[in-house]
C-alpha cells in the first residue's frame, strides 16, 4: 500500500492515538515474537498497563484471527480484518458494545492500532503480488514484547516478595502465640502474656484478608518486637528456678558413661622434677568409692548453658522419655540421657567427645535429643554430628533454631 492512513474513520484522534500509531511505523525485530507466549506475559502484567480481563480476552480473540504462530514480517500480515460479528461469536456472545468499548481500550493503551479503509469497512484485497489489507493492526504486540516481559518479571518477582513476607508473618504470629502458652504456663506471675495473645489473634484475623506490602511490613515489625520481648521475658536461669524443687536438689548424678571424660577425677601436676601426674585429694577420695556410689552432680555454670530454656526443650523433645528412668529436671540430667543415646544412634565416642568440647555438654545434649526427634530423617548421626561440630567450633552453631523448628513443626 502507498500510504498509511493515521487516524480512525469517524473516530476523534487524541495525542494517545497519533502516539501509538507513530510507534506503529517503527520496524518490527527480526526475530518476531510468539502470539500466545506475548499473551500469556501480557496476561501477567496486564494491571500494570491498565488492561482488564475482559480486555485481555477480546485482545486474545483478535490474536486468534492470524493464522501464524510467530507474528513478524510486514505490517500487512500483521493485519487482521474480522467483522465485529465473528469477534463477539468468539467471545462466546459477548454484547458488540462491551466487545467494542473493550476494544477502544486496547487501542488507547497502544496494543492494537485501527487501520481503517476510506469507507471504514475491514477488508483485505489482492493485487498481483500485493495484498491490502484493513482492520486491527497487532504489531504492537511485537514491538512492545520486551516492554511486556520486563514488567511481567517484575510483577513476578513483587509476587513472591508478598508470598513469602506474608508467610513470614504467618510463622512469627504462630511463635508469638506457642510463647505465650508456654511463658504462661512457667511464669504466670508476669501479666504480658494475655497482651502477646492478643497481638497473635488480632494478626491471625488481619491475614485473612488481604493485605497490601506496607500493611503486612507494619505488622512484621510489630510481632518482631513482640516475640524479641516474649524471648526477653523467658530467662533460662529464672525457668530453671521455677522447675526446681528442694526434693530435686537432693537428687545425685550417677554416671553411666565412662568414656566421658567431663565427669572423671580431675588430675594435676606434682611439684618435683619428672613433674609426675597425682590425683587431687578429692580424685583420691572419688577413686576408693565403689563403682555403683552416687556422686555429685557437677557444678554447671550459667554461662555454660544453652541460649534457650531447659522447659523449652523438654517441651519440644519428647522421643528421648522413653530412655529416661527418671525425669529430667536438670541440665545434667539431659546430659546423662544423651550419654545413653549416644551409642544407640550410631554416635562415635570421638564425635560425641568433640560436640562436647565445642558446644559444651548442654548444648551437645540438646542437639543429640533433637537429632533423635528427626531420627529417620538423618542418614548418619555421627556425620551429622560432626557438621554441627565444626560449626560450633568457629562460633556458627546454636541449638535454639533446632528447637524451635521441632516446636513449629508439632505445632503445624
Amino acid at each position: 500500500m502507498d500510504y498509511t492512513p493515521v487516524t480512525p474513520f469517524r473516530r476523534k484522534v487524541d495525542a494517545a492515538i497519533l502516539k501509538h500509531q507513530a510507534t506503529a511505523r517503527q520496524d518490527l525485530p527480526p526475530t518476531g515474537a510468539n502470539k500466545w507466549e506475548a499473551l500469556r506475559e501480557l496476561a501477567a502484567a496486564r494491571v500494570a498497563f491498565g488492561l482488564s480481563d475482559r480486555d485481555m480476552s477480546v485482545l486474545q480473540v483478535l490474536v486468534s484471527f492470524h493464522p501464524g504462530t510467530i507474528l513478524g514480517g510486514n505490517e500487512d500480515n500483521l493485519i487482521v480484518h474480522p467483522s465485529n460479528k465473528a469477534i463477539c461469536e468468539r467471545l462466546n456472545g459477548m454484547p458488540c458494545s462491551t466487545m467494542r468499548r473493550h476494544l477502544g481500550n486496547l487501542v488507547q493503551i497502544g496494543f492494537v492500532v485501527r487501520r481503517d479503509s476510506p469507507n471504514g469497512k475491514r477488508y483485505a484485497r489482492r493485487y498481483g503480488d500485493d495484498k491490502i489489507a484493513f482492520g486491527f493492526d497487532l504489531s504492537p504486540l511485537v514491538r512492545r514484547f520486551q516492554e511486556v516481559c520486563e514488567a511481567a518479571e517484575a510483577v513476578r518477582a513483587a509476587k513472591e516478595r508478598y508470598k513469602r513476607l506474608r508467610a513470614t508473618v504467618s510463622l512469627m504470629r504462630r511463635d508469638l502465640a506457642g510463647l505465650a502458652e508456654y511463658g504462661r504456663a512457667q511464669r504466670p506471675d508476669l501479666g504480658v502474656w494475655d497482651r502477646f495473645s492478643d497481638i497473635a489473634v488480632l494478626v491471625a484475623r488481619d491475614l485473612r484478608r488481604k493485605l497490601d506490602m506496607a500493611e503486612l511490613k507494619r505488622i512484621e515489625g510489630d510481632l518482631s518486637l513482640a516475640l524479641n520481648e516474649a524471648r526477653d521475658r523467658i530467662d533460662p536461669s529464672e525457668t530453671e528456678e521455677m522447675s526446681t524443687s528442694d526434693d530435686d536438689i537432693e537428687q545425685h548424678y550417677q554416671n553411666s558413661n565412662k568414656d566421658s571424660y567431663d565427669f572423671e577425677p580431675c588430675l594435676k601436676k606434682a611439684g618435683g622434677a619428672g613433674d609426675a601426674l597425682v590425683p587431687t585429694p578429692s580424685a583420691t577420695k572419688d577413686t576408693e568409692r565403689d563403682d555403683e556410689e552416687d556422686l555429685e552432680p557437677p557444678d554447671i555454670g550459667d554461662d555454660k548453658l544453652p541460649n534457650i530454656p531447659l522447659g523449652l526443650v523438654l517441651a519440644a523433645c519428647r522421643e528421648f522419655r522413653t530412655y529416661c528412668e527418671s525425669p529430667v529436671r536438670h541440665w545434667h540430667d539431659l546430659v546423662r540421657v544423651a550419654d545413653i543415646l549416644r551409642p544407640m544412634m550410631g554416635i562415635s565416642p570421638s564425635a560425641w567427645d568433640d560436640a562436647k568440647r565445642h558446644m559444651g555438654p548442654e548444648e551437645a545434649a540438646v542437639v543429640v535429643v533433637a537429632m533423635l526427634e528427626r531420627f529417620t530423617e538423618i542418614q548418619s548421626s555421627g556425620g551429622y554430628l560432626r557438621s554441627l561440630t565444626d560449626k560450633a567450633a568457629v562460633g556458627a552453631f546454636s541449638c535454639g533454631p533446632m528447637v524451635m523448628a521441632l516446636m513449629r513443626r508439632d505445632a503445624a
